[in-house]
């Protein structure tokens, strides 16, 4: 049995929908009895919230695998619960800013505490360490259906955007298969983009004439104020704005794990394009 945490998210749905197309026992953590519905045809589901560790106890027996995310409340403790419950393998949900270092980055600093914590846990474990989200570009859709303009943050910075389906790909073969663990993967696209980049791609594929508007960084705060805490906003504007973070590199780690290249935004975009319609 594997155990999927945030099994209706970015990559936690691509994740399940592998596995359980593979034939593998999948139990899914969600938040809520309506989320059922989303999941594929024989996926056991679990109600239960991360940050409370003792509502997942019966959840962990009978699970030698378990992707996981990082940064919930009581995470040693959800680690303890797994030992005893016989979990073997934690595949952890990271981020690309561990590698730096950086501990006063509110970012940064809850991946890099959540890698720890999984190091002392006593079970096997595999990070996942990925660039931004080609999902992320979804964030354009209230703009694109007001107009043809979006404006965007960061409009110069290059970022090897990666499909949400190969990290889960990355998931599924660290947890099904052997020879991952103690591994950090730090996983990216096959191309460097600038949002203008994702932009053209995205205006071919709807055939539209879109343009991008680069946004101050003061601009960015702004709005980014509106929809997370300040910490955060502080550290994206560190990762992005002052360079702390360089997502440009194209790594083979996709290929090299799966056995086949990530997905390109073009095909991502193709994939996804009615969202944008």
């Amino acid at each position: 049995m594997i155990f999927v945490t945030g099994a209706t998210g970015n990559i936690g749905a691509e994740l399940v929908r592998a596995l359980a197309g593979a034939g593998e026992d999948v139990r899914a953590l969600i938040r809520r009895d309506a989320d059922r519905a989303r999941l594929p045809a024989g996926v056991e589901a679990i109600v239960g919230d991360l940050n409370r560790p003792e509502t997942l106890s019966a959840a962990l027996h009978g699970v030698r695998g378990m992707h996981l995310l990082a940064g919930y409340d009581g995470l040693a403790e959800l680690l303890a619960e797994a030992r005893r419950g016989g979990v073997e393998h934690v595949v952890l949900q990271s981020s690309s800013a561990v590698p730096g270092g950086d501990m006063t980055n509110a970012v940064a600093r809850y991946h890099i505490l959540s890698e720890e914590a999984v190091r002392q846990s006593g079970l096997r474990w595999t990070f996942l360490q990925p660039n931004t989200f080609m999902s992320n570009t979804l964030r354009w859709i209230p703009q694109l259906r007001a107009g043809d303009l979006v404006r965007e943050p960061f409009a110069g910075v290059r970022v090897a955007t990666i499909d949400p389906f190969d990290v889960a790909a990355v998931s599924a073969q660290a947890l099904t298969s052997e020879g991952h663990e103690g591994r950090s993967y730090r996983l990216s696209g096959p191309d460097s983009l600038l949002p203008a980049d994702r932009l053209a791609v995205l205006a071919e594929v709807l055939g539209r004439d879109l343009r991008l508007e680069g946004q101050s960084n003061a601009e960015a705060r702004a709005e980014m104020s509106g929809a997370m805490p300040a910490p955060y906003v502080d550290a994206f504007l560190s990762f992005f704005g002052d360079g702390t973070l360089d997502e440009s590199q194209v790594l083979p780690t996709v290929e090299e794990v799966t056995g086949r290249p990530p997905r390109s935004f073009d095909q991502w975009a193709r994939i996804h394009a009615d969202a944008f319609r």
